[in-house]
């Protein structure tokens, strides 16, 4: 099957740090290389991947700070994408609903797949007028505020089953991985270690737009004798960072679509203690890979427990439920599925009418 992943320009695929999006964008890339197809990446010019790159901007936009207008870019990468549609069976974006009136004007099948939350009220126009469009979840809790959009399936994240493996290491801290916001709730963690009396560690980024929440109410709190902050690691720290770990914290006060830390902290053997919002009671099995909490107490006491879980337990569930070569293979079915779909269509619409 030829296939094109189209993948935003924010960041590298994989991105060097931090990148959710980009970051399963190559795991789901790689994997499809790997089972044989025919992939051709629709990403920026600094991306590393074994399949075809099609470089359509010079580097990662978050690394340009000169560049002001990061929507141009993208439309670039569309109509790059609109112009070698017909070499392609299948045209898979990553790119929110930006595709969606374009795309569904050729004839080349495509979905994409959503990595967001889609809770915000503006979205209900937007899905209300393209709701033909195919979409892709991340996770039914995902799905929840839209059920008027055109579902294909939901297919969770996974990474490479080699990637984070458990290491040999003594876990002495709690973790907290990813990016600090105000609906990540850092100062939850940092709360909940303290009264736990152990350490944090925190490995996570502060994007542009979250810096004033992060000087403002965060940075005080690094100054807590029990709190180290790290910044963004690499890919090659975080087995290491994350084995070290007693458990991952992950207090959300949002509707996470799905997590991706969760699962990494999984692959290292590392069990989570999450709070039940959004995609959580989906990812985590509670009392196997982690802890569903409802609060801060209820963290409290997840804490006392979480030693009991297993760490080759929680490795276990991971390689059942979230490798990348899982997810490419569901990715698969669907294509396949919308590919069936389309000949079925274009079939009727070019049958003879035999009546008399």
């Amino acid at each position: 099957m030829k296939i094109a992943q189209i993948a935003p320009l924010t960041e590298s695929v994989p991105p060097k740090y931090y990148g959710g999006t980009e970051r399963v964008v190559s795991y789901l890339t790689e994997a499809l290389v790997e089972l044989g197809h025919d992939v051709t990446l629709f990403a920026s010019g600094d991306s590393h991947t074994s399949a075809t790159l099609v470089p359509v901007w010079p580097a990662a936009l978050r690394l340009d700070e000169a560049l002001r207008d990061r929507v141009a870019p993208h439309i670039r990468l569309m109509e790059e994408v609109r112009r070698q549609a017909d070499q392609f069976d299948v045209l898979h974006f990553h790119l929110d609903y930006y595709p969606f009136s374009l795309f569904a004007r050729q004839p080349t099948p495509f979905v994409t797949t959503l990595h967001g939350r889609l809770d915000l009220p503006e979205h209900q126009r937007v899905f209300d007028t393209f709701n033909s469009a195919p979409v892709i979840s991340i996770s039914a809790s995902q799905r929840e505020p839209l059920p008027q959009a055109n579902w294909q399936a939901t297919i969770y994240h996974g990474i490479p089953e080699n990637l984070y493996r458990p290491q040999p290491v003594k876990p002495e801290y709690l973790a907290v991985l990813g990016r600090i916001s105000p609906e990540k709730r850092i100062d939850i963690a940092i709360r909940i270690a303290q009264q736990s009396n152990l350490p944090l560690k925190i490995a996570a980024k502060v994007d542009a737009a979250d810096r004033d929440y992060f000087d403002r109410e965060i940075r005080p709190l690094l100054r807590l004798p029990h709190v180290e902050y790290i910044g963004e690691i690499t890919d090659e720290q975080k087995a290491d960072f994350l084995s070290r770990a007693l458990a991952l914290l992950f207090p959300i006060d949002w509707p996470e679509p799905f997590g991706l830390s969760m699962i990494e902290a999984m692959a290292c053997g590392t069990p989570v203690i999450a709070y039940n919002r959004g995609s959580v009671i989906e990812i985590v099995d509670h009392g196997v890979s982690g802890l569903i909490v409802e609060d801060e107490i209820g963290a409290l006491a997840a804490v006392k427990r979480i030693a009991d879980l297993p760490r080759d337990q929680v490795r276990s569930r991971f390689e059942q439920r979230y490798t990348a070569r899982r997810m490419a293979l569901q990715y698969v079915e669907t294509y396949q599925a919308m590919i069936r779909a389309r000949r079925r269509s274009s079939f009727r619409l070019i049958q003879p009418d035999t009546r008399v």
